[in-house]
């Protein structure tokens, strides 16, 4: 099970895996956000059901965001996180982006620090919050 940058996907596909992960679906999101990200990476299980998804967006100059890195439940510790990740960096160096920022909850600090993210400080703006 390999990453494939722009792996083709059917439109609920990605909104089937959020909620597999526990994430709202956001069906309305496909597939305006394929179309509006730099690019895309996907992993699919031997039965072709797509498992992993990660994206980065942003002007496609030196600074990209990293977003929605997730790879199903059934298929967590096997090292496809990392995979996901390294594949998305390295496209992300093809395209001329240098800098790319991730948002992400505590408990995955360890996971994106061995995947070559350094702490920082930041913030963040959500509407009505």
């Amino acid at each position: 099970m390999t990453p494939e940058i722009n792996l083709p996907v059917g439109i609920t596909e990605v909104p089937d895996l959020r909620e597999a992960v526990g994430w709202g679906r956001r069906d309305q999101d496909y597939p305006l956000l394929l179309e509006r990200c730099n690019f895309w990476a996907g992993i699919r299980n031997e039965t072709g059901l797509l498992i992993g998804f990660g994206y980065v967006a942003g002007t496609g100059l030196e600074h990209g965001y990293l977003e929605d890195v997730m790879i199903h439940p059934h298929y967590h510790q096997r090292g496809l996180g990392g995979k996901l990740v390294s594949t998305l960096l390295n496209e992300a160096g093809k395209h001329g982006i240098e800098i790319v920022t991730v948002t992400f909850a505590s408990k995955h600090t360890s996971f994106y620090e061995h995947n070559g993210f350094v702490l920082c400080d930041g913030g963040i703006w959500r509407k009505g919050v």
